[in-house]
């Protein structure tokens, strides 16, 4: 089962929320909320998936399997820009365990 993380690109900085989760599939989900398009990337150990372009207000989802390790969430423009944005930082731990399909009760 994917674990869905949201993310959010601002002026100044990434977010992504929850930062701290465990090994497995995930999917991040991020909101453009500046005035120019962007593209997205997520880097770290093997990987390097980009997405985009995308535009003021829109959003893009990243789906991957992550293991154990750092990653960054960066945000692109094909303009060049006065600062960089900063990279949300995404804390992968160990492997998260399954339910398999065990029903939490009351």
């Amino acid at each position: 089962m994917r674990l869905a993380l949201t993310g959010v690109i601002q002026d100044d900085k990434v977010t992504v929320s929850p930062a701290k989760v465990g090994a497995g599939p995930v999917e991040i989900t991020i909101s453009n909320q500046t005035d120019s398009v962007r593209t997205v990337s997520l880097e770290g150990e093997s990987i390097k998936e980009q997405q985009g372009p995308v535009e003021p207000g829109a959003t893009t989802t990243i789906q991957k399997t992550l293991e154990p390790g750092s990653y960054e969430v960066r945000a692109g423009s094909e303009k060049a820009v006065r600062k960089e944005i900063q990279p949300a930082v995404l804390e992968i731990g160990k492997e998260r365990e399954n339910s398999n399909s065990d029903l939490l009760l009351p």
